[in-house]
């Protein structure tokens, strides 16, 4: 507790000579006589604690003046609350759901493995807007730029190939990623674009969506995901699905050229282990911008003092009209 006005605090030496008047008064019997001729109708009335009850009056009026002084020097108290700014990052993942990521070099197969992941690094981010979109032949948005998680999450779940042309146009895919960060007022705009494959389609050049991306301020991380040499791919045969292993054809130069461009980087994930080690370095580099702020909250106590001098004042009125109302 402190005071605003500790100056006034120094009124409460006035009580020292209202005491010391009120003492000196006592000792000499000074105040109101009145003259009787015989005092035998008091005699014998009242005791020491009928006589030490008519100071009582005086005592409420003291307490009622320390209190009333307290009260104005407005006594309060304060604590420190921190309110914490965290600025966000808009992030977009543009995920190859060409028919390629259905090879099984990662468990169960790439777009599952891609998925899961995904949604632990969503989960890791409370603070930032993320959107999916999604490209094969050509290239949709499966979710727009969002803080709601349970909706971001269940349309990562419900991403698989077959929803579109096959093919991998990853200048569609990058270009309809910019397009959902160009409005976006965020200081740090990211995508994280993850494929197998070599761009085969589209009306958009990857090296020209690149550049788009870089006029926004864009930043894409790249990821190539395949194993290095074959890997298992499941192929519809005559005698049902067989597993058959088929050269991994990654555009690394391009993808690495893209990442370069835009000042991100470029990874290659040829597992399920390597693919979360990826999204836990992103993680890591493209972190929060936290400002705590200190400030404090202040509560005001002269109620409680100004309570205290009502309730004293009140005894006060009471003692006068109940107690020592009597000659004692």
């Amino acid at each position: 507790m402190f005071f605003e006005y500790p100056n006034l605090l120094f009124l409460e030496l006035l009580l020292i000579p209202v005491i010391a008047l009120y003492v000196w008064r006592e000792i000499k019997g000074a105040g109101p006589t009145i003259r009787v001729s015989t005092t035998a109708p008091w005699s014998g009335k009242g005791g020491r604690l009928k006589k030490a009850s008519r100071h009582l009056p005086f005592i409420f009026r003291s307490i009622a003046l320390a209190a009333i002084i307290v009260a104005i020097a407005r006594p309060r108290s304060s604590q420190d609350f921190e309110k914490v700014n965290t600025e966000g990052i808009d992030i977009v993942f543009a995920l190859d759901i060409s028919t390629s990521m259905l090879a099984r070099d990662f468990n169960p197969d790439r777009i599952s493995a891609a998925k899961d992941i995904a949604i632990e690094f969503i989960a890791q981010r409370p603070n930032d807007r993320m959107g999916i979109v999604v490209f094969a032949g050509e290239s949709f948005t499966q979710c727009p730029l969002t803080t709601d998680r349970a909706t971001l999450i269940n349309l990562m779940k419900e991403v698989q190939t077959g929803f579109i042309e096959d093919g991998t146009a990853i200048g569609n895919g990058l270009a309809t990623a910019v397009a959902r960060l160009e409005d976006s007022e965020a200081k740090s705009k990211v995508i994280i674009l993850l494929t197998d494959g070599v761009n085969n389609r589209g009306e958009v050049a990857p090296l020209m969506a690149a550049e788009i991306a870089k006029t926004y301020g864009v930043r894409v991380y790249t990821i190539g995901v395949g194993a290095m040499g074959l890997a298992p791919y499941p192929v519809m045969t005559p005698f049902g699905v067989e597993i058959q292993q088929v050269q991994v054809e990654i555009d690394e130069p391009l993808l690495r050229q893209i990442a370069n461009e835009t000042g991100g980087k470029y990874f290659r994930a040829t597992d399920n282990t390597k693919l979360l080690e990826i999204y836990g370095e992103i993680n890591k580099m493209e972190k929060n911008k936290t400002e705590v702020d200190s400030f404090p909250v202040y509560k005001e106590l002269f109620m409680r003092f100004a309570l205290i001098a009502l309730f004293a004042l009140a005894f006060e009125l009471i003692s006068r009209l109940f107690v020592s109302r009597r000659i004692p």
